[in-house]
């Protein structure tokens, strides 16, 4: 069984982090929208990918270092205030020796940012993927970064647990054909977060790292939601 963990709201505690820092940028553009919305309606995606579809609601282009300065802004918040979610340290412990992996839409410089931050990296390095940046770098909800972090680990999509917390996350790992967990554990969580999950086809949710290894296995010998 290969068990792989998405980042950002799943091993460290950021996307309350990052939907600040994009409502006020955003709310300087002229486009006012809550932290919680952030989170609801765009988690998961690329920044770029969020720009487009503010671009399109508004009919206005985003200044040209409007992306390098709200990411310079989310760096540095994450360097004072990022802590993992609680028990990722323990769940890592009990995992010890299995195969993972980390599968992110974060770049590569973000994401060492983050896990060495919460002192994770040394736990899942080299293992670790940025969709934009191997493969075809198609991000979430394109399947690449989870296709190939299997054939990376010769792994059948059929025995691949893909931890993930949010609707696009998930329905990557669904087109790459992995068994999927939905997960509320983290600090950005909302009323409705779980359905969100499922509706979009995770097979089960939990909100405790502490759940995961049990849950995996309990998947992988339930034969799963019919097609």
């Amino acid at each position: 069984m290969l068990i792989v963990f998405d980042c950002d709201g799943v091993l460290v505690d950021s996307e309350s982090i990052a939907s600040s820092v994009e409502s006020e940028f955003f709310a300087e553009f002229g486009y006012e929208i809550t932290p919680q919305e952030v989170t609801r309606r765009f988690a998961g995606l690329t920044g770029r990918a969020v720009g487009e579809i503010v671009e399109a609601e508004t009919g206005r282009t985003l200044p040209d270092d409007f992306f390098q300065r709200s990411q310079e802004e989310i760096d540095r918040r994450l360097a004072r205030d990022l802590r993992p979610v609680p028990g990722a340290d323990e769940v890592l412990d009990r995992l010890d020796g299995q195969p993972l992996c980390v599968c992110s839409n974060s770049s590569m410089r973000r994401l060492r940012i983050s896990l060495e931050k919460v002192r994770l990296w040394d736990r899942v390095a080299p293992h670790v993927y940025s969709a934009v940046e191997v493969g075809d770098r198609q991000p979430k909800p394109a399947p690449n970064v989870y296709r190939y972090a299997m054939a990376e680990f010769g792994a059948d999509p059929r025995d691949t647990v893909v931890l993930e917390d949010t609707v696009f996350g998930v329905a990557a790992a669904k087109a790459a054909g992995a068994r999927v967990i939905g997960f509320t554990g983290a600090a950005h969580s909302w009323p409705g977060h779980a359905d969100a999950l499922t509706d979009a086809g995770a097979e089960t949710v939990i909100n405790r790292l502490a759940d995961l290894p049990a849950t995996a296995e309990a998947l992988l010998a339930w034969e799963g939601m019919p097609d």
